[in-house]
């Protein structure tokens, strides 16, 4: 007995200090982060660096505006590409699949998650860039459009963000799917709804929870991804309206400067890491809100 207290002692020390690293480690990252982007902030004036058009550190002028509406605008395209395809996928996998095919559709939507970001980039670069390049040239030759673009576009980035946030999707809606209580289902067919019907009126708001959860992730994985989005967005910092142009984005700026940068110009960037850094808490803030609120329900 007193060998097993001893042992059940030891592992909770061990997990105690396991949760105690994982702790340091955000808050380290929070403190390098703070102390060495707001001094940059401070010094550029905050507004100039949220609000500013004009990234050109030669002359010292650090706008991080058009690599904000960037970000965003290929989150959101990803988000219109990737949401409903993840959660009909999650439906059929959960609600329809044959069980023949159902181990093999786990298996690859498993692998999309496994896939180097770098393989995404460039089978971007080398299949989805010449299409979106021919897309934009047919829209140019039918009067649609005045700029066709090279393919390296917010579109492309799109669809590839699209496809890397699949995995979390699929993943989060089917678990929160099959967690709904069957008799839930079965009432409602009872009660006449068709099985369409009782999927989306019945167990897709019962696991509301775990659906916006997954949405909310692949958010993340969007907002956050670099290299992929780095080979096919253009990285031009600028800000533009058209979807077949070419932007770039809060992780491409960091990355492609950083190993170059000094002095204010290296403050700068990490100013901007902060920003990005904000974006993701408030995600992960909205995704504990939103999992409250739907308990509570």
């Amino acid at each position: 007995m007193k060998s097993k207290a001893w042992t059940e002692k030891f592992m909770q020390g061990v997990f105690f200090v396991a949760a105690c690293a994982s702790v340091l480690a955000v808050a380290l990252i929070c403190i390098f982060l703070f102390a060495n982007g707001i001094p940059a902030m401070r010094e550029i004036g905050f507004i100039n660096f949220i609000t500013g058009q004009e990234w050109r550190p030669n002359s010292e002028m650090f706008g991080i505006l058009p690599m904000i509406v960037g970000s965003l605008y290929v989150t959101a395209g990803a988000i219109i590409f990737g949401v409903p395809i993840g959660i009909l996928t999650s439906v059929f996998m959960a609600m329809y699949c044959p069980k023949q095919i159902y181990k093999p559709l786990k298996a690859a939507t498993e692998l999309l998650a496994g896939i180097p970001s770098v393989i995404y980039g460039f089978f971007g670069l080398v299949v989805v860039v010449p299409l979106i390049r021919q897309f934009g040239t047919a829209l140019h030759k039918a009067g649609l459009v005045q700029n066709p673009g090279n393919g390296n576009s917010i579109l492309t980035a799109s669809l590839i963000l699209g496809m890397m946030i699949l995995p979390t999707i699929i993943g989060t809606t089917e678990s929160a799917m099959r967690a709904v209580p069957s008799h839930y289902y079965e009432g409602s067919l009872a009660l006449g709804a068709t099985k369409e019907r009782s999927i989306f009126r019945v167990i897709i708001p019962a696991a509301k929870s775990g659906v916006i959860a997954g949405i909310v992730l692949g958010i993340g994985r969007a907002i956050g991804e670099t290299m992929a989005v780095i080979m096919i967005v253009g990285n031009q910092a600028r800000l533009t309206g058209s979807i077949l142009q070419g932007i770039r984005t809060l992780t491409g700026n960091i990355v492609i400067e950083m190993g170059y940068a000094t002095g204010l110009h290296r403050e700068a960037l990490i100013a901007t890491g902060v920003v990005l850094f904000v974006f993701i808490l408030i995600i992960n803030l909205s995704v504990a809100l939103l999992k409250r609120g739907a308990d509570h329900e």
